[in-house]
């Protein structure tokens, strides 16, 4: 019984494999740490700066990345097309109905505190309502949503060049991935003009992390760029991702200081880190089971209410508990409440709504992993 148990620990995964799972619930789980990470940067204090939990938001980013680019090439196969319709819709009904609410929950507590002109929440609303979130001053209500504004821009412009490239009839891989990268580039050039307190490279370095994630799908889609990664997918290969990505978490700070601060750098690093570490979650072993676990994978399901609930949970524990770990555990738990509220009656009744507006005009779908990274 160990020779056997002992081989299949370092079996690799087949492409056949992954091609035939539908649904990644580890990926759920890497939501979640991503989430509660984000969060215990916010309100952890000194304690958990090693940590470095403000760049979890990349690990979104590439996992949106990678969730957006296998779901349109695995429709793709099986559709002979990518619907744009489909894609656009299930974006509108799984963003829009939490997003808008919370704006507009935060408005409406700003307005009652009489402070909606002080909190420069006027001057920020335009920019909210077209999700320009990234484009505005981090010191504004509704902060964290800066990372929406990002993915939207992202959202709009990847599955159409998808589309647009399908027709190749060899290159299609490189193409898409060429004329992805030129995009992000050029929808950040042109909000430079309308974010002068942000730099070129602040703004560009989110569409890297996205780049990342779609590299990531394309490789392991295709047979020939799946043999590439396939050493990495058996069980022990994959621990020792897992173990690699833990220790670079804790090293952000001091990589960040030996590339003299300047962060932009360091977050392609980590990128690369987060694509690795998402090849580990779908191949059998413990980093799989661990993130796949119940309380991952709840936490992971309302990641996306939780961390743009943050704020308020914030509001509500700031009366008690100053700064730190205390406070940075109670605004996860008030954040996960009004999640958990979010999700019942908000985002199930409204993506069970865009999904019936989709198979309107389209056959029923197999089931795949919908939701992208914090999304």
């Amino acid at each position: 019984m160990f020779a056997p148990s002992l081989r299949s620990w370092w079996r690799p995964l087949g492409h056949a494999d992954y091609l035939a799972s539908s649904w990644f619930p580890g990926l759920t789980g890497v939501r979640a740490l991503a989430a509660v990470a984000v969060v215990f940067f916010h309100y952890g204090g000194p304690v958990v700066d090693r940590l470095q939990g403000w760049i979890a938001v990349q690990l979104f980013f590439v996992l949106s990345g990678f969730l957006i680019t296998t779901l349109a090439l695995r429709e793709e196969d099986r559709d002979g097309r990518i619907s744009l319709r489909g894609f656009y819709l299930r974006r509108v009904f799984r963003i829009m109905p939490v997003y808008f609410l919370l704006l507009a929950l935060t408005t409406i507590a700003v307005t009652i505190g009489g402070t909606y002109q002080s909190s420069r929440l006027a001057d920020a609303m335009p920019y909210y309502l077209v999700f320009g979130n990234e484009l505005v001053d981090f010191n504004t209500p509704y902060p964290t949503s800066w990372s929406l504004g990002v993915e939207e821009k992202f959202y709009l412009v990847w599955p159409a060049l998808l589309v647009l490239t399908s027709f190749a009839r060899s290159g299609k891989t490189a193409l898409r991935l060429l004329l992805g990268a030129s995009a992000v580039v050029g929808v950040v050039l042109f909000a430079l003009p309308l974010a002068p307190s942000h730099t070129w490279a602040s703004l560009s370095v989110h569409y890297c992390s996205l780049v990342v994630g779609c590299l990531l799908a394309m490789t392991l889609h295709h047979p020939r760029g799946f043999a590439l990664v396939r050493p990495l997918t058996s069980p022990a290969v994959a621990t020792v991702i897992g173990c690699g990505f833990v220790v670079l978490q804790f090293s952000v700070g001091p990589l960040a200081k030996a590339l003299g601060g300047h962060w932009q750098f360091v977050v392609p690093v980590y990128a690369a880190g987060s694509a690795l570490l998402l090849v580990a979650v779908v191949s059998p072993g413990p980093v799989r089971t661990l993130l796949s676990c119940r309380p991952m994978t709840f936490v992971g399901d309302r990641s996306y209410a939780l961390y743009l609930a943050q704020t308020g949970a914030a509001g509500v524990t700031g009366w008690l508990l100053p700064s730190g770990l205390a406070k940075a555990a109670a605004t996860t738990g008030v954040a996960l409440v009004f999640a958990c509220a979010l999700r019942r009656w908000v985002e199930l009744p409204a993506i069970a709504y865009g999904r019936k507006v989709v198979e309107r005009r389209a056959p029923a779908e197999p089931r795949v992993e919908a939701t992208t990274g914090a999304r």
